[in-house]
């Protein structure tokens, strides 16, 4: 390992000094895993006010004597903490009061996970009290100390302890203690005490992860999802109809880690895992013949309590219940014409369609079908795109009818449609041309031009006009590989 040019600088000042300093937490245990750390954090035996006298660019503003040492080299600064011990945690998420210990091992004593509790000093040797490095190379999360005590001073702690497994990989899924693992379900109910925006945002993590739709299933076995998302948990044993092989629950997990093998958007993430949320209460009937009439009606209305609940801002609510909303339109090739492709183009969104579609295909893939995207959701794309394209059209001309009537000093009829039209399969075979100087001229042209000649450039400009929407939707049918 090797710290990086202002971490030891900073520990080395420390020692200068008269202090010890380490790098501890995530920074020793992303480094032991052959991970380049995002941050770097130092613990030191100095008090704050020490460590503002020896780096006077700093930034101070806690309750935990953290202080933010400012440098060219790393905007966003390295953050230097007190060792220190906690006292009781009263809201459960933050510590009553706090006091500066004398030692690393006292200050290691108090973290969260034996994997996040390691500290590293200048000569690069660790320091490991709680056996950190075998739990990292078994890949196994365990509590630093008692586990029921550990996960009440910080419910947050809980959904941490399933984030890690998922996150810390890289090819599997970490093994939850077995002690840390029943203290999770037992203490379960404390997140009620922690804020919905933590939840949101430790959520997010896991469902942005790789293994997202492993960590949401880790939450329910755990006891968690109740205390998250009880309206997922209300699909588990629910069974569908004919169309689908798996229960509502196990669909929706199955469409999500879809999502996240393609790497899809945080919108198609949350949509995948929600999109059949309204199953359940949408439920008609049971066997194969069951139906879920409006389910996407009421989906959107309680995927967008939820997402209310959790804090969501108003755009990711927005779209991602719009989604949720349109994930069951309908398309079929020779059947659904251009107009009502049109309307959901305009329902959803142009900005939100192709997240629709791949909402679609999470979708088809959480239904056990092998193909993601058939023949008719490649159609519908070039459909859209067709539908989308700007037409082929005079307007597309930096001049109008009416500057012709000007310039040539004639009245409204049917010559100026012609004109146009040549001017228009000019313009499409040279844009350069597509100038209103240029244009004017050539309308001057045109019009010195024999009868004869004039009807045989308008027959041609038809012709061409004609070749270039054919040569365009062949090219837009080819992108979708549809004929």
């Amino acid at each position: 390992m090797k710290l990086p040019k202002q971490v030891q600088f900073i520990m080395e000042e420390f020692k200068k000094n008269g202090f010890q300093s380490y790098v501890v937490g995530g920074c020793v245990r992303d480094s032991l895993r052959g991970v380049k750390p995002n941050d770097w954090d130092i613990a030191t035996n100095a008090k704050p006010e020490e460590t503002m006298k020896i780096f006077p660019n700093n930034f101070y503003n806690n309750n935990f004597g953290t202080v933010t040492v400012l440098s060219k080299l790393k905007e966003k600064g390295i953050e230097i903490t007190p060792f220190r011990t906690e006292e009781k945690y009263t809201d459960k998420r933050h510590p009553d009061k706090i006091k500066w210990a004398k030692t690393i091992r006292q200050d290691l004593s108090r973290r969260d996970f034996t994997v996040n509790a390691m500290a590293m000093g200048l000569e690069l040797k660790i320091i490991d009290p709680f056996n950190g490095q075998k739990d990292l190379e078994d890949k196994i999360i365990r509590t630093v100390g008692d586990p029921e005590k550990r996960l009440s001073e910080d419910a947050l702690r809980l959904m941490r302890a399933v984030r890690f497994a998922i996150t810390l990989g890289p090819n599997k899924t970490w093994k939850v203690e077995e002690k840390t693992k029943k203290a999770i379900q037992k203490k379960a109910n404390l997140l009620n005490f922690i804020s919905k925006e933590r939840i949101r945002d430790e959520l997010m993590k896991m469902i942005m992860s790789e293994r997202g739709a492993k960590g949401i299933e880790i939450l329910r076995k755990l006891g968690l999802l109740k205390y998250i998302i009880p309206e997922l948990e209300l699909g588990f044993g629910v069974g569908q109809n004919k169309h689908h092989i798996y229960q509502i629950y196990q669909h929706n997990i199955l469409s999500l880690e879809y999502a996240c093998k393609k790497e899809f958007s945080k919108y198609v993430r949350v949509s995948a895992l929600l999109h059949d949320v309204g199953k359940p209460k949408a439920k008609q009937g049971d066997g194969l013949n069951s139906t879920f009439y409006n389910h996407e009606v009421i989906g959107a209305k309680i995927a967008k309590e939820i997402l209310q609940r959790l804090r969501f801002s108003k755009k990711d609510i927005e779209k991602t219940v719009k989604l949720v909303r349109y994930h069951l339109f309908y398309y079929n090739v020779g059947e659904v014409g251009e107009a009502s492709v049109r309307k959901l183009v305009r329902e959803v969104g142009p900005e939100n369609i192709n997240e629709l579609l791949q909402l679609r295909m999470c979708d088809r893939i959480g239904s056990g079908v092998p193909k993601a995207e058939p023949y008719k959701l490649r159609h519908l794309r070039y459909t859209i795109e067709k539908v989308s394209q700007d037409p082929v059209s005079v307007k597309m001309l930096k001049i109008k009818g009416n500057d012709i009537i000007k310039i040539l000093k004639i009245s409204p009829g049917p010559k100026i449609g012609y004109i146009l039209n040549i001017l228009l399969s000019n313009v499409l075979n040279d844009p350069k041309e597509n100038k209103k100087q240029t244009l004017e001229k050539e309308i001057k042209k045109l019009n010195k031009l024999k009868e004869k000649d004039f009807e045989k450039l308008v027959k041609q400009s038809k012709q061409e006009i004609a070749k270039i929407e054919i040569k365009r939707d062949q090219m837009t049918k080819k992108k979708y590989w549809v004929t």
